[in-house]
């Protein structure tokens, strides 16, 4: 068996709202994006499919790149030899970004499952049918705004709410006191400040997350300052969760691990790269005793990719979903849902592949481009 061929069909992403998570991505207006949908194409007629770019991140940032660096590297090959392939793609990633890499390889999974007739979780090793949600916030106008969403995500039956503050660390405090005081002492609660603080903003934030028993505090720093995540560490009781943005792909985890900087790992298969390295992500956690939580991925199959991975492996504690739904969910028939009990499922867990019924009559009616 032989792939044949891999194209980018780049088609628009309308009706996007106005949103903003971080200092890092300001607030970015209403209006459309593009997604990019890979197909890589084999001599048996079989397909393997999946997507590229975000409602702030458009396909068209990276689709040149990943036909003309990758594409040359990955026809011709066997689907079945993703490894090498993975490390070939790696090889150039001075050249194009881990966006593109991983939508090549989560399309070659889902190809080989298809061929396989299996889920990509249970050709992983499947290890559970479902995962417990969380849910994340945008950044919000007010303190109020915080406390009535969060009241909302926790009647709603997600078993968590994770904060995106406007970054001001005085602002952020009162904000993360006044949404324990209004959810309970029990219900679970992250902040996620997305790199935002300086050492002694750091410091200052977590000694207070502490004694609101928050369940962790990711990314307060930027993602290269290493030295400070370690003191930062030593000085707070709240677990710290790092690694999202960290250079250099799966062997970038190793310093983290080294120097006790981080209490978990994170990241996801669009900006590690796809589900091979992801994987290689959670199994290196695994032998630290460590946790893995998976960021979400940004788009629809993405998503379903991150899911994946998370119902192979024993050491991740929870899905991210990331308000609103419309910026993470389009083109698929069924996206991922919240069920009763709180905890999502494979719309279809025995479908093959990524198990993703793509909405190809909207990609043709959306079309803009074909890249081959």
């Amino acid at each position: 068996m032989k792939i044949t061929d891999l194209t980018v069909t780049i088609f628009a992403w309308d009706n996007i709202p106005a949103r903003s998570y971080a200092r890092h991505t300001g607030t970015v207006a209403a209006g459309s994006s593009e997604v990019g949908l890979v197909t890589i194409s084999t001599d048996q007629g079989v397909q393997g499919h999946s997507f590229f770019g975000t409602n702030s991140r458009g396909a068209y940032m990276d689709a040149t790149t990943l036909i003309r660096a990758l594409k040359p590297l990955v026809v011709g090959q066997n689907p079945w030899n993703r490894e090498e392939i993975f490390q070939k793609m790696w090889a150039r990633n001075l050249h194009t970004t881990a966006r593109c890499i991983g939508a090549i390889d989560i399309a070659l999974w889902d190809l080989c499952g298809k061929m396989a007739n299996l889920p990509i979780y249970k050709m992983l090793g499947a290890y559970r049918s479902s995962i417990p949600a969380y849910s994340s916030s945008e950044v919000l106008p007010s303190k109020e705004a915080y406390v009535e969403e969060a009241l909302r995500i926790k009647e709603a039956g997600f078993h968590g709410y994770k904060i995106h503050p406007p970054t001001n660390y005085e602002e952020d405090i009162v904000i993360c006191r006044d949404v324990r005081k209004a959810v309970g002492d029990d219900y679970r609660l992250m902040l996620d400040p997305s790199l935002a603080y300086n050492y002694i903003e750091a410091l200052q934030v977590g000694k207070a997350l502490e004694d609101l028993n928050y369940y962790w505090y990711e990314d307060p720093m930027d993602c290269d300052d290493l030295t400070n995540y370690v003191k930062l560490r030593q000085m707070v009781r709240v677990p710290i969760l790092a690694t999202e943005r960290s250079y250099g792909g799966f062997q970038a985890m190793a310093p983290w691990i080294m120097y006790q900087a981080t209490d978990f790992l994170r990241g996801d298969v669009a900006i590690k790269g796809g589900i091979t390295p992801l994987v290689k992500i959670a199994n290196l956690a695994e032998a630290f005793h460590m946790t893995l939580e998976v960021h979400h991925g940004g788009n629809s199959t993405n998503n379903f990719a991150n899911l994946h991975v998370i119902l192979s492996i024993p050491n991740s504690g929870q899905y991210e979903f990331l308000l609103p739904a419309t910026t993470q969910n389009y083109g698929v028939i069924e996206d991922i849902k919240i069920g009763k009990d709180g905890h999502v499922r494979l719309p279809n867990p025995d479908a093959p592949g990524l198990g993703a019924e793509i909405d190809f009559g909207l990609i043709e009616q959306k079309k803009l481009e074909v890249l081959k």
